[in-house]
Order: C-alpha cells, then sequence, then structure tokens
C-alpha cells in the first residue's frame, strides 16, 4: 500500500470510528440534574410596580418558567379590598388581573399573591410576592417588622401568617373574612409587613393547616399583641408568641365502639378530674371500667356485659356534669378480641435496672393463674412468682424480684393464664429479656434557684425528643433529684404558675389573655454513664409581657 493510500485509509478509520463512538454516545440517557428548587421569577410586570398615578384596567405579569395558581380567592388579597373580586388568568407564562371595581383616588394599594404562585413540575412556591401601585402622586412606605416564636419550644416558627387589621376591624379576625394585610415568616421567623398607611392597627399571627387565614379551629395557634400599634413611623422588632388556645366550652370530638367492643370517646380538651356515669341501661354502671388517657381527654370504657343495644353515658370532671353521650350498638353484634400484654422493657428488650416488672393487659382483667406463669432466670425457675395485681387498675399487674445483672430472663404466659372480663383468654405469651447495664444511668441532681417565692414553678427535665421525664413544682429554692436516670442530654423547663394551679395555662385571645411564660435553659445537660452529676439552675425573673 501507498504511503497516499494509508494515509487515506487511516483518514477514512478514524471518521468511522468517531461516528461508531458518537452514535454509542448518543444512545446512552441524558443524566438528570439538580432538582429545580426556585420559584417562578417575575421578568416584567405591565404596568411597573409601584406605579405612581395608576389608572390601567389590567395588570400583566411576565414570568420565566410555566406557573400555576392555587387556592387563589384565598391566597390573593387587595388592599383596601375591592367589593367586587378581580378576575386573575394564566396565559401561558403570563398572569392577567382583570380590575372589576373602580379605584379610590389617591390610595396606595397593595396585591399580596401569599402562596398562590408556584412552579408547574416541582411546586416551588413563590411567597409574599407583592405588587403595589398608587392612584396618586404618594406611595404609602411605613413598615413593620419582627418575628414569630413558638411558646412551647421558644423557637421561631416559619411559615406563620401574620395579619394587620386596622383597629376598627379588629373582631374580622373571629368572623369568615380573610384579611387584606397579611404575610408569611420566613425560614428563621421573621416578617415584615411593608407599604403600610398611618393608623392604629391590630397585629396577629397564625399557624393552621388550612390556608383559610381565618381563626376558626381549636387545633390552630395563634398569638397577639394586646395593645394596638399606632403606626406613625416604622414599627420593628414585634414579637409575637404563638400558642394552642384551650377550648372554651366541653364538647365530645369522637365517640364510637372499637371493633374489640370498647367505647371510645375523645374530647375536645383535657379534663381536671374526669370520670364517667351509664345511665342506660343503668346495670351497666356497676361493671363497667374506664381508663382515661394521661392527658386526661380520652376515655376508653368496657362493660362487662355487652348485650345492649345502645347504652348513654355522662361525663363528668370533678364531679360536675358535662355532656351526656348516646351510642347505638347491635344487640347481637360481635366484637374480635386478642387478649396480649404490654410491659415496661425498652425496644431493646431491656429492663431498667431497680425497677419492677409492669405487666399491662389490653383488656381488663377478670384473673391471672399465677399457676400458669413462669420466669427463667438463665434457664433456672424463679420461686415463688411475686406476682401482684393493681387494686386500682384491672389491667395492671407487677412483678417483683431481685433482678441480676448479665442474666437471661424469660417470662412465660401458659395458654388460658389470662381470663378478661369477657370471658376471652389468652395463646401463650413468652417475654425475653435482660436487665440494662447500670453503668448506663446516672443520677442528675438540679440545684434550682427562684427569682421570687411569691410565683409557683413547674419544673420540667426534657429529653432529647422534647418528652417530659417528670414535672416538679416548687416555690422556693430547692434540689431537685432524678435517680436512675438515663444517660443522654436534657434540658430544662420552666413555667412561670402565675394562679398555682400546678399546670401550665393557655392564653385566651378574645380576652386578651396570654399564655403563662415558659424559659427553657439554653444549656443542655449530658449525663454521663453511672455518674452522680449535679447542675446549677438560676430560673430568670419572669420576662415582660409585650
Amino acid at each position: 500500500m501507498s504511503l497516499k493510500s494509508r494515509h487515506l485509509f487511516l483518514a477514512y478509520f478514524s471518521s468511522i470510528l468517531l461516528l461508531a463512538v458518537a452514535g454509542c454516545a448518543s444512545m446512552q440517557r441524558p443524566q438528570g440534574g439538580p432538582r429545580d428548587r426556585n420559584p417562578p421569577k417575575l421578568l416584567k410586570a405591565t404596568p411597573e410596580n409601584m406605579t405612581r398615578r395608576f389608572n390601567a384596567r389590567q395588570v400583566i405579569f411576565e414570568f420565566d418558567e410555566y406557573f400555576k395558581l392555587a387556592n387563589t380567592y384565598q391566597e390573593i388579597s387587595v388592599s383596601p379590598a375591592f367589593e367586587k373580586q378581580p378576575e386573575y388568568l394564566t396565559k401561558g407564562r403570563n398572569l392577567v388581573i382583570n380590575f372589576k371595581d373602580s379605584l379610590q383616588k389617591n390610595t396606595t394599594y397593595v396585591i399580596n399573591f401569599g402562596k398562590a404562585i408556584a412552579d408547574v413540575h416541582e411546586g416551588n412556591v413563590l411567597k409574599n410576592f407583592t405588587y403595589v401601585f398608587s392612584t396618586g402622586d404618594h406611595i404609602d412606605s411605613l413598615s413593620i417588622t419582627g418575628s414569630v416564636t413558638n411558646t412551647e419550644t421558644l423557637e421561631k416558627e416559619k411559615d406563620a401568617t401574620v395579619m394587620l387589621f386596622p383597629a376598627s376591624q379588629d373582631s374580622a379576625l373571629f368572623g369568615k373574612k380573610k384579611p387584606n394585610i397579611f404575610t408569611t415568616t420566613d425560614s428563621s421567623g421573621n416578617f415584615s409587613l411593608n407599604n403600610l398607611h398611618t393608623g392604629t392597627y391590630t397585629i396577629y399571627a397564625l399557624k393552621e393547616a388550612a390556608p383559610d387565614k381565618i381563626y376558626n379551629s381549636e387545633n390552630e395557634q395563634i398569638a397577639f399583641l394586646k395593645k394596638p400599634i399606632k403606626l406613625e413611623s416604622d414599627v420593628k422588632d414585634v414579637n409575637l408568641t404563638l400558642f394552642k388556645q384551650p377550648a372554651q366550652k366541653f364538647r365530645i370530638a369522637s365517640k364510637k365502639f372499637d371493633n374489640d367492643g370498647k367505647l371510645d370517646i375523645i374530647f375536645n380538651k383535657r379534663l381536671t378530674d374526669p370520670s364517667i356515669k351509664i345511665l342506660y341501661p343503668p346495670a351497666l354502671d356497676n361493671q363497667k371500667f374506664v381508663d382515661f388517657s394521661k392527658t386526661k381527654d380520652t376515655a376508653l370504657v368496657y362493660f362487662k356485659n355487652m348485650e345492649f343495644d345502645s347504652v348513654s353515658v355522662a361525663i363528668l370532671d370533678q364531679n360536675k356534669p358535662l355532656d351526656t353521650v348516646y351510642q347505638r350498638k347491635g344487640l347481637k353484634e360481635t366484637f374480635k378480641r386478642n387478649l396480649g400484654l404490654g410491659y415496661n422493657i425498652n425496644i431493646d428488650n431491656h429492663l431498667r435496672p431497680y425497677t419492677d416488672l409492669e405487666l399491662t393487659a389490653n383488656f381488663p382483667l377478670e384473673n391471672m393463674d399465677a399457676s400458669k406463669i413462669k420466669l427463667l432466670e438463665d434457664s433456672i425457675p424463679v420461686n415463688p412468682l411475686n406476682l401482684i395485681k393493681n387494686p386500682a387498675n384491672p389491667k395492671k399487674y407487677t412483678l417483683k424480684h431481685t433482678w441480676k445483672q448479665n442474666a437471661a430472663y424469660l417470662l412465660v404466659i401458659s395458654e388460658e393464664a389470662l381470663t378478661d372480663i369477657y370471658g376471652d383468654k389468652n395463646k401463650e405469651l413468652n417475654k425475653r429479656f435482660t436487665i440494662d447495664k447500670i453503668e448506663n444511668y446516672g443520677t442528675l441532681t438540679l440545684k434550682v434557684t427562684v427569682p421570687d417565692t411569691a410565683i409557683q414553678y413547674l419544673v420540667e427535665l426534657v429529653d432529647s425528643k422534647k418528652a417530659t421525664i417528670r414535672t416538679d413544682i416548687i416555690s422556693k429554692s430547692t434540689s431537685v433529684v432524678y435517680k436512675n436516670l438515663f444517660t443522654g442530654k436534657y434540658q430544662v423547663k420552666v413555667t412561670y404558675d402565675d394562679n398555682r394551679n400546678g399546670k401550665a395555662d393557655g392564653g385566651n385571645v378574645k380576652a386578651k389573655i396570654y399564655p403563662e411564660k415558659i424559659w427553657i435553659s439554653d444549656k443542655v445537660l449530658t449525663l454521663r454513664p453511672n455518674w452522680d452529676q449535679e447542675e446549677a439552675v438560676a430560673i430568670p425573673k419572669e420576662p415582660a409581657t409585650p
């Protein structure tokens, strides 16, 4: 082959190779890029934002991507409000607003879009987007800024709605009309209300599940300032503290017969000393068993005799009647039950050192046959078995024993050892466990100093999951001791119990009453294994009411 032919061959081969590589490359699937986390961006507004001497009947917004509108007439507000709602239309990447009402002279208008605008694919919301114009030569420019805090955690609250009402319209919060002036807190809990006119206003914050911006549920959190804001210049550092207002009137939230036959009643508020009385059939009252939740807002009512077609139940608190429940049931209705036990053993099958083994049945027990129950310690039976019935609760038994470290325990509940009030019996139940290591626990002593002996304090120790370990009521400087406490991180939470009733009282927004103040120590207490630890806790003077 000549030199020229060789060069031509190599060039031809290289071309074929490049085409093959390109062909292979084209067969690969495109790699996905990072997820789009950016909301739609405004490119242009016609007329422009902050326009003076505004006289248009239509506004057009052009965005950089396709978008969708959600809850248009709930999220978008105009201040001052129109009698006739504007028309909102989407045309490609444009949002068109057509005004159906005449504009007032020499007035600043603010259109707040709330969370109405989001991109099509990822749903990224364009938050707190506003459009401002004036029909006169002046645009209102006053502002109110601040933050929103959660009462329980004392942490800043994001995505809370901050609402402003003219003082003359303060009662609108409790109506069916959403506010015209509002904004949403950012990720740091801060807010800014802008382009405000001089005047006197009341301010609220609301944390709600449904985006209606109306305080209409006991489950919503509310915040307010007692004194109106007289706005003549910019107002800064407004601190609003959210709380969940206790229900003012007692009512039954739900009631039903469960599949196993117990009557499940849920209240809308926690009670102080609840009790249940069966009104009909009256014979059921003496053979019922009632199990109230720790929070005293739920009652489980068990009936030994299920041969009735309806029941009438009175709910009382501190022996005072609150309400009556009527619930129907099929006379011959059958129920499914699987009698079992729960234990005070953690998920690792460890029992806390120096504690008894607590056995809790899922139904009230008529009998527990101790002859059919065995406890094995390293495969050796423990005799005698010290099993004690709880006289106040037929669902609970206590097994006392001098537990040994490093021993393997097996609790055997033989078949038909348990009989519930319905005559049901258990299948064989086995529970293996060991005693947790002593070195996993320690003693924590809080040396608590109070600032004012005229005030009562509720001292709570909370773990890393914000669960309360224990609550102690004190009114003087003292030591609070926690023995056999699992090693980990803890914080101290204090409620200023001003009315000395032994509980943390919530506020009342209509009566302009704040909840009792809470202080959480900044210091995280780390309890080390097998350690006796002392910590000084100086409760600060109760912060001033805003």
